[in-house]
């Protein structure tokens, strides 16, 4: 008998009744130190009190109203987006899903608008992750996320991840776009290097193609910049935004050029409920902080106090690390057991951590996280791994 709720995950027994910062308490009473974030949702934490603040005073004045109206909330936090990024617009959905279905869209109707109607193409890469929608699973390619969901959207070149012949041999008059993470996260938390990040910009100015960026994961002060893409000093022309955006509550956005996103006029695309005034109003706070200079300079001091931290953990765990991935609050651990008996002890030793891709143990904590904190998760990850080498 199928339960009420459709089992397409395979969930571990916690229940978490209450959170404040970097911590979730069970039902029971136990609690969790939570590098997982809910996947790099709580970009903040559990309860800050500014998202509680704003969300509780919007919630007293206005829920929804749809897009058919203008909303002060959404409008601003555009303009906060604008101001400190590439982009000319935005578009606000409720998910990075959500948000790649638009990117796929803008992309191809900007050549149909050129008068190139033949340059849908998209080149992707392996071990790209972009969502569970059609086009996401479509744009990723792996049999894991699209056996059984045939047939496939078209449109999508699936190029080995770091091959640049590949990518060169790829470009045809068909193509009108390049999507890529700057880092994967689901792929196992692995980097795209400046001096590729740059090329990819180089390849798409040199052919006239679109460069997508997916920052779902790895934006919002994630990698110690406001995105990741920034560290290469370079622009995409759509970029893809979700979960830190909203610090937990749901919302995503497509951020564009005015070239790119020509060809999206009234009656294009549309969401109901995509940038209602109270996740707009939780999103000004999250930018509100998350822009602050001191903010992200201090994401990168704790980022490099927990990396020299995990060095050491891998140092003396040899039999079951073998590295450290990653940059910023966005760091992995490659495994050489199995990185889902990781997380399991993880439970036991009271720890969130997240599985990932090319076995990698995912460590996404909360940005606001702790000193303290950071050696507390160090003592407790190595309480997990000595769990699995104990005879």
């Amino acid at each position: 008998m199928i339960p009420s709720i459709l089992p397409t995950y395979n969930r571990a027994p916690l229940s978490f009744v209450k959170g404040q910062g970097a911590w979730l308490t069970e039902a029971d009473g136990r609690r969790f130190l939570d590098l997982g974030a809910g996947i790099a949702v709580n970009a903040l934490g559990h309860a800050h009190p500014a998202l509680i603040k704003a969300l509780s005073d919007q919630a007293q004045d206005l829920w929804h109203v749809s897009n058919l109206y203008r909303i002060p909330q959404q409008e601003a936090l555009a303009d906060r987006l604008v101001e400190h990024t590439f982009a000319d617009t935005v578009f606000f959905t409720n998910s990075g899903t959500e948000a790649c279905e638009l990117a796929v869209k803008m992309a191809r109707k900007y050549w149909h608008d050129k008068g190139q109607p033949q340059r849908t193409d998209i080149l992707t890469f392996e071990g790209a992750f972009h969502g569970r929608s059609s086009a996401g699973i479509a744009a990723a390619g792996s049999e894991k996320m699209t056996a059984g969901f045939g047939p496939l959207l078209p449109g999508f070149v699936h190029l080995p991840w770091g091959d640049h012949e590949a990518l060169r041999h790829a470009i045809t008059d068909t193509v009108g776009a390049i999507l890529i993470e700057p880092v994967q996260g689901e792929g196992g938390i692995r980097p795209l290097p400046d001096q590729c990040l740059k090329g990819l910009r180089d390849v798409c100015d040199e052919h006239g193609l679109l460069l997508i960026l997916d920052e779902v994961q790895c934006g919002m002060g994630r990698t110690g910049k406001l995105f990741a893409h920034e560290w290469a000093g370079i622009d995409p022309d759509i970029m893809m935004v979700a979960k830190g955006i909203g610090g937990g509550f749901p919302l995503g956005a497509v951020l564009a050029t005015a070239t790119a996103a020509s060809g999206m006029v009234a009656g294009t695309h549309g969401s109901t409920y995509g940038g209602n005034p109270l996740g707009c109003a939780v999103g000004c706070a999250v930018m509100d902080i998350v822009t602050d200079p001191r903010f992200l300079s201090e994401i990168n001091r704790k980022a490099g106090l927990l990396r020299q931290k995990l060095e050491s953990l891998v140092a003396a765990h040899p039999d079951t690390f073998e590295e450290v991935r990653g940059t910023g609050l966005m760091l992995g651990l490659k495994c050489k057991r199995l990185n889902t008996d990781l997380v399991a002890a993880g439970y036991a030793a009271e720890i969130l951590t997240v599985p990932a891709g090319d076995n990698v143990l995912r460590l996404l904590p909360p940005l606001t996280i702790s000193d303290e904190d950071i050696r507390i998760a160090i003592d407790r990850l190595d309480r997990a791994a000595s769990s699995l080498s104990a005879p």
